[in-house]
């Protein structure tokens, strides 16, 4: 397969339907479209219904390029990250990995527009995270679940209402911002920096207000991370955790145990927020966003550094604080959005991380509905009497 006949396979899967976020090609299967979460197969041709390991080596030149760092990753580590334009119709962050002695590679295509903080249907807390000036904000959740596009939305409100100077460190850069009143400086892995603790530390001699790390993946990207946040800037950036009390126990564990007490100090000083995400099965077809914030006030930041016990834990102060601060957890913010209609039982209580918790708000949220319903109906029937 050549170029052209790639990006013809590449244009035409694209157009299978609505939802599609994943193309996947792996050998002994046909290539894959991922719409809405749920794996189906590209029956419109170019390749045979079964790809065979010789068509991946092909895929994979074509989008490695010829490079050297590329290759030597692959050599190295079994995978490689890089990006491919179909010019006019999408941008791929893709990854080829090695699984059964042969490649396969899976391209996330990315959206061509950045998206908007009111149009995601994002928490009304985003509005007090914007307007931090310094300290970290995590946003966090396994792969595919839209920390990215939530970091970009956040970039593109403080592009809108603020003259800053932007840098992003990503891998690839997947959003590309045009400047309205900030001014971006956009750097990508491999072609514009090769290393995330080296890049992030030139950024600070950058004079930039704001950073976004794609990704941080070491002990030594964190340290700078926090120092950065030290220093007077904010420092937007993922991590694959699941929740608020993993993300810190994630942080802490990339540290040496002698140096706890004052990683533990630094990070109480500089974390402002914790977002963890996850996206839903729908009612109806669909995804739907949950997630769990929590901000920093005096509990939260006694619990870093101190560590959790019996009478300080992060996810009971989290539900504590919806009144005053409109922090919440995976389990109101799933109540919610079964309550509102947007997803089924079943999925609540799948994706709840407490989930004799979520079984027993449920089961009382059921019941307060059919007494609801037993009294309108009692009361209509009075009525026409």
């Amino acid at each position: 397969m050549n170029k052209d006949l790639f990006d013809l396979l590449l244009a035409a899967m694209l157009e299978g339907g609505a939802g599609i976020s994943d193309l996947l090609f792996i050998p002994g299967r046909p290539p894959q479209l991922d719409c809405y979460g749920r794996l189906r197969p590209f029956e419109g041709g170019f390749t045979e219904a079964a790809i065979s390991p010789q068509l991946t080596e092909q895929i994979a030149a074509i989008l490695m390029e010829g490079n050297e760092r590329l290759a030597e990753n692959l050599k190295l580590h079994g995978s490689c990250d890089c990006s491919y334009a179909l010019p006019g119709v999408a941008r791929f962050r893709v990854n080829v990995y090695r699984q059964s002695g042969h490649l396969s590679i899976v391209m996330r295509k990315l959206s061509n527009i950045v998206p908007e903080l009111d149009k995601l249907g994002l928490p009304a807390v985003f509005a007090e995270i914007i307007k931090e000036r310094t300290g970290l904000v995590f946003v966090t959740g396994a792969t595919g679940m839209g920390k990215t596009t939530t970091l970009a939305a956040v970039l593109n409100e403080l592009n809108k209402t603020q003259e800053i100077h932007i840098i992003t460190l990503e891998d690839p850069v997947e959003f590309l911002h045009t400047s309205v009143k900030a001014s971006f400086s956009q750097r990508e892995f491999g072609k514009d920096f090769f290393s995330y603790p080296v890049g992030l530390k030139a950024a600070l001699r950058q004079a930039p207000k704001a950073i976004l790390v794609g990704e941080i993946r070491d002990r030594e990207t964190m340290d700078v991370a926090i120092t950065a946040a030290e220093t007077g800037h904010i420092v937007f950036t993922t991590l694959h955790t699941i929740n608020a009390a993993q993300t810190v126990n994630r942080i802490l564990g990339m540290f040496d145990k002698d140096e706890e007490p004052l990683v533990r100090q630094r990070l109480a000083d500089t974390l402002r927020w914790v977002v963890s995400q996850r996206l839903v099965t729908k009612v109806g077809g669909g995804l739907h966003l949950v997630s769990e914030i929590m901000g920093s006030n005096l509990r939260t930041r006694e619990v870093i550094q101190l560590g959790e016990s019996d009478k300080r834990n992060l996810h009971e102060i989290i539900e504590q604080s919806v009144t005053p601060w409109g922090w919440h957890s995976f389990e109101q913010s799933l109540l919610k959005a079964f309550e509102g209609g947007y997803i089924n039982e079943e999925t609540a209580v799948l994706h709840a991380t407490h989930k004799n918790k979520i079984r027993q708000s449920i089961d009382h949220a059921k019941h307060t509905r059919t007494t609801a319903a037993v009294q309108a109906a009692r009361q209509m029937m009075q009525g026409k009497r």
